[in-house]
């Protein structure tokens, strides 16, 4: 929609506007939305049966909305969809500073204005996309900084006591004056600073300096807050918890396809890149099932959570990983290897606290924990399982496998090897060839070779030695003895 050509006063009453409040409007676009069977938070994956419907019945009921879940739970992006919900532009008296709606003025500035231009008072347009403000709660913010205080300069430029009401910088939230204004991590706000909001949500009494402004402000709060927070770092005080009326709780993806849907949507898309690497359905199984078993890892501090940027930021290295090797190569087209995963080691370090346990180990060998979890996971779903123990003499789908590598044979698997130098090492057993082929009929045989070898190696039925540039699969038993 067009920014109406609308300029003054006059022309807004002829035009039959009415003032809504930011709930109103919240209520009703979201109304119109459900009863066109549209959805109100498009990009929100995962969401659509448990968090939605309950961020759709605060709105409802003009709530301030408190989201509660752990970090890369998509609780900010949820607070900026709800700016679509808003109407595309709304008239503030022009050169307002809280953004005043001409029929129902708050600020003296604009009071004044319409007292002394009435009809012709000069009207501007506000676009929805400017109606968000955001404010991360950190130690430093100060009441000066959300609410306002006095401005000695204003007051010397103007020649003004500082009695006088004008000589007030209004901070963010009267700023923010018919905008969704929102306080990421509020218990990290200081309890002070948390009392200054009582009136402000319930009464729209502003303090500042000894003035008692009484500032009807129109806002719609949406504030966030991490669980661990709560209850280590800080805490959200009751009174205020008390006037906060709904409060949601998000959660991290239900199943892997969710999980991918999510990766694939916030990943960086770049086009150049994309066209000649081909990644396998398989690979961002287990690209995201590494986060699934980092949820749940005895290393990692689950309390903290484990963000879905780590599947993002993976899926980035992953793909570049590939590239690089390609470029290296000047092989025009490429697809991902499970050798390219060693390439996401630091896009999981950045992303996980660990436990006392996990430091002990170090962050980089915990990586590699995940890794192989995740793999004897993906395993699981595609071959048959590899017993630990077996009875002397009796067979299974792995022994011929195994047999090859005790005959001396072995896999050399070099991390920038060319597709031809690739697909030739993993040719050399047949063994291995026709288990593969027979297990799957799928077309990346190479990745599920790759998966058989490191399972093998997990389950200590063949080694696996890091070489200069590379891994060596090798039978364990002739590994020892050349070493002896």
């Amino acid at each position: 929609m067009n920014q109406p050509k609308i300029t003054t006063l006059s022309e807004l009453k002829k035009e039959g506007y009415t003032y809504q409040s930011v709930k109103d409007e919240l209520r009703k676009n979201l109304i119109n939305n459900i009863q066109k069977d549209q959805s109100s938070f498009e990009g929100i994956i995962g969401f659509e049966d448990s968090v939605i419907p309950q961020i759709e019945r605060a709105i409802l009921s003009q709530h301030n909305i408190n989201l509660l879940g752990l970090r890369g739970q998509a609780k900010t992006r949820i607070a900026r969809a709800m700016v679509d919900l808003l109407d595309d532009w709304v008239p503030v008296v022009k050169g307002s500073s809280i953004n005043d709606d001409p029929f129902l003025p708050v600020s003296n500035f604009a009071k004044e204005i319409i007292q002394e231009k009435g009809d012709n008072t000069p009207i501007e347009w506000l676009h929805k996309s400017n109606r968000f403000a955001e404010k991360l709660a950190t130690p430093d913010v100060s009441v000066a900084d959300l609410i306002g205080d006095i401005d000695p300069i204003k007051a010397a430029n103007l020649k003004l006591s500082y009695s006088d009401e004008r000589v007030i910088h209004y901070g963010m939230i009267p700023r923010a004056n018919r905008c969704i204004f929102v306080i990421n991590e509020l218990p990290d706000l200081q309890a002070r600073i948390q009392v200054a909001l009582f009136n402000i949500l319930q009464e729209g009494d502003i303090q500042i300096r000894g003035f008692n402004l009484r500032l009807p402000l129109d806002l719609q709060f949406v504030f966030t807050a991490n669980p661990e927070d709560y209850t280590n770092r800080g805490s959200i005080v009751t009174p205020l918890k008390d006037r906060i009326g709904s409060q949601i709780l998000t959660h991290y993806p239900e199943t892997i396809e969710i999980a991918k849907k999510i990766t694939a949507q916030e990943a960086k898309a770049i086009q150049e890149r994309n066209q000649h690497i081909e990644i396998p359905e398989i690979a961002k199984d287990l690209l995201e099932q590494i986060s699934f078993e980092a949820r749940k890892s005895e290393y990692v501090d689950v309390k903290s959570g484990v963000s879905a940027r780590l599947s993002i930021s993976a899926l980035e290295n992953l793909m570049s990983t590939a590239e690089r090797r390609s470029l290296l190569n000047k092989d025009p087209k490429t697809s991902i290897r499970l050798m390219d995963f060693n390439g996401i080691i630091p896009a999981i370090t950045g992303k996980i606290e660990l436990l006392y346990e996990g430091e002990q180990a170090g962050a980089d060998q915990v990586a590699e924990i995940l890794l192989e979890k995740a793999m004897q996971t993906i395993f699981k779903k595609y071959f048959p399982e590899i017993k630990k123990l077996e009875k002397e003499n009796e067979k299974n789908e792995y022994t011929d496998l195994i047999q090859w590598f005790a005959e001396g044979n072995d896999i050399e698997l070099l991390d920038n090897a060319s597709n031809d130098e690739y697909e030739l090492s993993l040719k050399a057993s047949q063994p291995l060839h026709e288990f593969v082929e027979k297990q799957t009929n799928n077309e990346n045989q190479n990745f599920f070779k790759e998966l058989v070898l490191w399972n093998l190696c997990i389950f200590q039925k063949i080694d696996k030695n890091k070489i200069t540039n590379g891994y060596q699969f090798k039978d364990m038993l002739s590994d020892y003895l050349n070493n002896l």
